[in-house]
């Protein structure tokens, strides 16, 4: 038996059983103009970013994080 961890996936709330199609490990704090918080993977970050551009980054997502999520958003590795 391992005792090695899996690495765990980030919290995002757009994952679902029937569509588990998240990409990347960083969690992504989007906040909407009324105040209201989003964690989520780069993947749907990046598609939330790109469609509804009310959302904004939060101050508590690294920069690393947000990189990933421009990366998702216009692919390729910058």
């Amino acid at each position: 038996m391992s005792t090695k961890k899996r690495p765990s996936l980030p919290l995002c709330e757009l994952r679902t059983e029937e569509n588990p199609m998240c990409e990347g490990r960083e969690e992504i704090v989007l906040v909407g103009i009324d105040g209201s918080e989003r964690r989520l993977c780069p993947a749907h970050a990046a598609a939330v970013w790109l469609t509804d551009p009310t959302f904004r980054f939060s101050a508590k997502t690294r920069p690393q994080a947000i990189t990933s999520v421009m990366q998702q958003a216009f692919g390729g590795t910058r």
